[in-house]
């Protein structure tokens, strides 16, 4: 299953590598479908709680190493600049041993993200998905409940696969319109540079971008 799924949502693709076996052994248990655009996830709560599944683990191993309290601000609401760059030292740090755990390694860096923010918010919000098909992106908006209100922060993941400037170009647009179609101010824009043999020092990084009237931080990893 996790052939069939961790592809789908990582980037919307179907790897066409899977043996036909796993592929109708998925579309038997009804967690996928054939769609207008291919296969797919079968309906909104499997994408929901089939990536929860596939990173149950490592949500566990999160557990012992990171709090949710670190990243609560005096207001009650979350800090997403501290958040986003202890995930972004953790990523540095452990990225290859936790790829390995995923058999489509590009799914890894999505879904590391995903447990990792699944971790911050259980108890205290949540996050809901959208997977781009064919377009290599996952779409995040993240809701915290704090005293006196509710905030709503939208993550866009982005798997770099040509030129950096041309990636940081498409995900802005993209991550505004998400920002528009959900009605939320802050947005932040996720690349995953997976290029063998690039160094981390320029891989990570973290800048303010604008997109129209958005300001949008991005962040390399």
């Amino acid at each position: 299953m996790r052939r069939v799924l961790e592809p789908l949502l990582a980037t919307g693709d179907f790897d066409e590598t899977v043996p036909d076996d796993d592929v109708l052994y998925a579309i038997d248990l009804g967690l996928v479908t054939h769609g207008a655009r291919g296969l797919e996830v079968a309906n909104p709560i499997y994408r929901e709680v089939i990536p929860r599944q596939l990173t149950a683990m490592t949500q566990l191993g999160l557990e012992s190493r990171i709090s949710p309290t670190w990243f609560v601000a005096s207001d009650g609401r979350l800090d997403l600049r501290k958040l986003l760059s202890a995930f972004q030292e953790l990523f540095r740090e452990n990225a290859e041993s936790w790829l390995e755990r995923f058999q489509y390694r590009e799914a890894g860096p999505q879904l590391l993200m995903q447990a990792f923010l699944q971790r911050i918010v259980n108890g205290g919000g949540s996050v809901a998905r959208e997977y781009g098909l064919g377009t290599g992106r996952t779409d995040l908006l993240l809701t915290w409940h704090y005293p006196g209100g509710k905030q709503k922060v939208v993550i866009e993941l982005k798997l770099l696969h040509r030129s950096l400037e041309r990636t940081i170009a498409d995900g802005l647009k993209q991550t505004a319109n998400y920002l528009d179609r959900t009605g939320t101010a802050e947005g932040h824009l996720v690349v995953f540079d997976r290029t063998p043999g690039k160094p981390w020092d320029e891989k990570v990084f973290v800048r303010e971008e604008r997109e129209g009237e958005r300001v949008i931080l991005v962040w390399g990893m």
